[in-house]
């Protein structure tokens, strides 16, 4: 390892005989490698056994001229603590002078957690998916239809649904994730981000990395539990709406047409290639690190191979050895899914946008023979797909500009 300048050194450590100030730290011993972090800062790296044992005797009171001796006495080979703490330091894990060591931070609304994955809940909820699927055996016009979404002859209104209509029940969707992961002290935190071209809103859970692997599958499925849920309520409120016929109300065909959504929202989650809620719950299981990154690094050295520029690849070696292994025949999945996407942009989406678009600005312009309901059509489309292209555009520069700022992050060995 590089050498440490002085100045650093004085900057994290006046002495080596004194102990050093750190933060409340948790460890995940997951066999060859250990997770360490701060609970409080969402601060986390992966240190080999041996790290996370001379990070464990600096956290015990060792100073750090005695957590070198032990290192030396244990491994039998000598190790740059100040070094090692330089790095520690960047993560955030050693208290400067100044500052007060944190000892942790109480997760808010972790009673409401466990409540809402009780017992009780469970029951209730297991209550109401079988009622759902009773009623809609009985009555197969409950069952989601395409027809369904057309539930009024106004295109506003159905385009308003469409877009705004499933926000509650994405924020549902999300509370889950958050409620089931702040039961266990996880922090959340919700934000909107895009996968391609869409538009997607996800829940924050990086604590879950010190969580055990068997309690994080709960709080990665608890949003698609959710949207079971909100599916088995609708199509229950239709069914008390349905009239002897079979008819419905307004409110029922409402309630039918954001079952659909819900219902489709809910097959857009074995989009995998997305990093959808089943793509993390697999990349769980398989114990991979960050499958997705390694994978589009992997399709970029075989291009760069292919075209003649291996000089150019990224360094296999560097990449976590499950991640590598996954990523061999992952990389087929995700090619096939990038290639459905594009694809389906290319030959359905575009081709409708191109068709939507054109209408909607001849009618704005044309001047004669609309009346005000096609004109509202007309403007409303144009105002919505220009937030939302406006929307992706700014994540895009967003992260841009993080990828720019951002520092590196150092794999400690």
């Amino acid at each position: 390892m590089p050498a440490l300048p002085a100045e650093t050194s004085d900057q994290i450590v006046d002495d080596l005989d004194r102990p050093v100030r750190l933060h409340v730290l948790a460890f995940l011993d997951e066999g060859e490698d250990v997770t360490v972090g701060r609970a409080d800062t969402d601060s986390y790296c992966v240190l080999p056994a041996d790290g996370a044992a001379l990070l464990h005797e600096l956290t015990g009171g060792a100073t750090p001229r005695q957590a070198a001796q032990w290192y030396l006495d244990t491994y039998h080979e000598p190790v740059d603590v100040l070094e090692f703490l330089a790095a520690m330091d960047e993560l955030g894990f050693v208290a400067a002078p100044d500052e007060p060591v944190s000892a942790g931070r109480q997760v808010s609304w972790q009673r409401l957690g466990r409540l809402a994955f009780s017992p009780i809940a469970w029951a209730c909820y297991a209550g109401l998916l079988i009622a759902a699927a009773l009623v809609m055996a009985r009555h197969p016009d409950l069952q989601p239809r395409p027809h369904n979404l057309f539930f009024t002859d106004l295109a506003t209104v159905v385009l308003l649904v469409t877009v705004f209509g499933q926000l509650p029940f994405v924020l549902i969707h999300e509370a889950f994730h958050a409620l089931a992961g702040r039961r266990l002290g996880v922090r959340s935190q919700l934000r909107i981000a895009r996968r391609l071209y869409f538009l997607v809103a996800e829940t924050n859970l990086d604590g879950l990395v010190l969580v055990p692997r068997r309690k994080r599958y709960l709080p990665i499925l608890a949003g698609m539990l959710a949207d079971l849920i909100v599916f088995a309520g609708l199509s229950l409120t239709a069914a008390a709406l349905r009239q002897p016929g079979g008819s419905q109300p307004l409110i029922g065909r409402l309630c039918l047409a954001l079952a659909l959504l819900t219902m489709l929202r809910l097959i857009w989650q074995f989009y995998f290639f997305l990093q959808t809620d089943l793509y993390q719950l697999v990349v769980t299981m398989l114990g991979c690190v960050d499958l997705q990154k390694t994978t589009n690094r992997l399709i970029a050295n075989r291009l760069l191979r292919l075209v003649g520029q291996p000089q150019r690849a990224s360094d296999e070696s560097l990449w976590h050895p499950r991640d590598r292994a996954v990523a061999r025949w992952y990389c087929w999945l995700l090619l096939a899914g990038y290639l459905f996407s594009a694809g389906s942009f290319v030959v359905a989406i575009l081709p409708l946008l191109r068709r939507l678009f054109s209408g909607a600005i001849d009618g704005l312009t044309s001047g004669h023979g609309m009346r005000w309901g096609e004109l509202a059509d007309s403007a409303t489309f144009l105002l919505l797909t220009i937030v939302q292209l406006g929307i992706v555009t700014f994540i895009v520069l967003r992260e841009r500009r993080l990828r720019r700022t951002t520092a590196a992050v150092h794999v400690i060995g």
